[in-house]
């Protein structure tokens, strides 16, 4: 009776419940029965849809990833890579301690203190980050090319320091920081793109 029994739950909202488990947790310091309380479904089903708890989270990453990536499209199309800088971190300042979402980020709080059996994690939101971080780079790359960024600048590392910015503000945010504090940090990375960028005369 039960083989034939279509899911009693819906897949997205279901993976937005883990994710914010995961968000709020990290994935060491997510249970099982929490997780599974969050998602409306019992152990088994979860077993049988994602396999295990790092699957689950694979999945929650991949749906966190699809919506993170339509924000940063909007992030990379700002029309200079000081305003690619401004709309990213000023972003984060106000998505990362926006009361509606856990604080922080879930590429930095999912792999806090994960331990054995969970090495494969901090490498998984690494990657992740990666993402970002390439796309960053590309968008660099670009303004270089268009006469926007100087000559001696140097994309990748561009693009690597606005994404340690990023990471760094995340953890600000997870241990407490208010939007304000943020928004100061942002500031000053914008600044520190701005004076790579080309001399307008």
């Amino acid at each position: 009776m039960g083989m034939g029994r279509p899911r009693e739950f819906d897949a997205e909202t279901a993976l937005d419940q883990a994710m914010e488990v995961f968000w709020r947790h990290g994935y060491e310091g997510a249970t099982i029965a929490q997780l599974t309380e969050a998602m409306g479904i019992n152990p088994p089903s979860l077993y049988a849809c994602f396999g295990n708890k790092e699957g689950l989270l694979k999945a929650a990453l991949d749906r966190y990833t699809k919506l993170r990536g339509v924000w940063m499209d909007e992030v990379v199309a700002a029309p200079t890579a000081r305003a690619v800088a401004e709309r990213m971190l000023m972003g984060i300042a106000d998505k990362q301690t926006d009361p509606a979402n856990p604080p922080g980020c879930l590429l930095v709080q999912g792999g806090i203190a994960c331990g054995t059996g969970s090495e494969n994690v901090p490498f998984e939101l690494a990657a992740r980050r990666a993402q970002n971080e390439d796309q960053l780079r590309d968008r660099f790359v670009r303004a270089k090319a268009e006469g926007d960024l100087r000559e001696g600048a140097d994309p990748a590392a561009l693009a690597r320091y606005v994404s340690a910015v990023a990471v760094g503000m995340g953890v600000m945010a997870s241990s407490g920081a208010d939007r304000e504090a943020l928004r100061q940090v942002a500031n000053v990375a914008v600044q520190a793109v701005e004076a790579q960028s080309a001399d307008k005369t």
